[in-house]
């Protein structure tokens, strides 16, 4: 594509983002900045919409971009637009929790709000291991278990033992799981408590294995994916004529494992990453694009995060905030996680 087919194209796509409304000739004449005639304008409209990069929609003598037009404004005529200081100040007051769950949906609803979209995290990949785990007597034969999952969350239950234990022998066993199990995979764990079962106290083996348990469980019943904001998506305009793509992306928001899917993709990415339309095989629907970047903590990336909106976006303002939100995440989770 020559440098005047490039200009009209650039100029197409930010006439359409702002308004909405297919762009014509005469409205490219005022904005491309080229000293070019209707008709010459016109002339490349139609080598623009041979190549794939615009349609003419039946209703309208003007031209909107279609999903290859988007990708390549996306990837070579755009210029991304700094945030405002006060909107990195409100986003940075935002990302704030005392444990990962409450962190990562702080980060959802920011995503939502500062691009009024829906704004989706990708939690944490499950950490099938425990950092620290203590017991306490709360009775003859019921002690409270604690356990700190490696992300910091903290989680409680009560177990009912067969015999009393003192609380010094459940702090005995506690220091024992701590300096031999801390950090280590549960399934490990299992395998080396199979081969010492037999130098092990009772008491010990059926706290450790009410422990194993129960880390699996609190792993399984985490949130795999945070969505705010879904009902900001009513509002748009793109979809109040077209409800069946909307019903279509909510039974997405509910089925979440092929979200998922696609975050997992983005979690691969290096930085801000871009699906629009179809293109991620996961929202199969040209009306949608997503936003994504994945977010680390210790220098690990640990998961993913985006913004999932109409094709039609303002691709210069959502992608810095995406880039910010996952930077803030990750310093959000690391301050939380105690990582230096």
């Amino acid at each position: 594509m020559d440098e005047r087919g490039r200009t009209l194209l650039r100029a197409l796509v930010e006439r359409y983002i702002a308004d909405g409304e297919p762009v014509g000739s005469r409205t490219l004449s005022k904005h491309a900045g080229l000293e070019l005639s209707p008709a010459s304008i016109r002339n490349v409209m139609a080598d623009l919409e041979e190549q794939g990069f615009i349609a003419s929609p039946h209703t309208s003598a003007g031209r909107v971009p279609t999903p290859r037009g988007y990708r390549l404004f996306v990837d070579t005529l755009m210029v991304t637009r700094p945030l405002s200081e006060n909107e990195v100040d409100e986003a940075r007051a935002g990302i704030q929790g005392h444990q990962t769950q409450e962190i990562v949906s702080a980060a959802a609803r920011m995503l939502s709000q500062l691009s009024s979209f829906a704004g989706v995290v990708a939690t944490p990949r499950k950490s099938l291991a425990f950092r620290h785990i203590e017991f306490v007597r709360l009775s003859e034969r019921r002690v409270l278990m604690v356990l700190v999952t490696p992300d910091g969350d903290v989680q409680n239950r009560i177990l009912s033992v067969d015999r009393a234990l003192s609380q010094s022998a459940l702090t005995e066993a506690a220091n024992f799981f701590n300096e031999q199990f801390a950090d280590v995979p549960f399934e490990q764990v299992r395998v080396r408590l199979a081969e010492e079962v037999r130098k092990l106290r009772e008491d010990i083996t059926t706290l450790m294995t009410a422990a194993l348990a129960f880390g699996a469980d609190v792993a399984q019943a985490r949130e795999p994916v945070i969505i705010a904001g879904e009902r900001r998506l009513l509002a748009t305009p793109d979809f109040t004529s077209n409800m069946e793509s909307l019903r279509k992306l909510f039974d997405l928001f509910e089925e979440r494992t092929r979200l998922l899917h696609l975050f997992e993709l983005a979690h691969q990415a290096d930085g801000v990453k871009i699906f629009i339309g179809g293109e991620s095989n996961v929202v199969p629907l040209d009306e949608f694009s997503v936003v994504t970047a994945p977010y680390q903590v210790n220098g690990r990336v640990v998961g993913a995060l985006g913004v999932i909106g109409p094709t039609r976006m303002a691709y210069d303002r959502v992608i810095p905030i995406v880039d910010l939100t996952a930077r803030l995440l990750s310093s959000a989770l690391e301050r939380e996680l105690g990582v230096e």
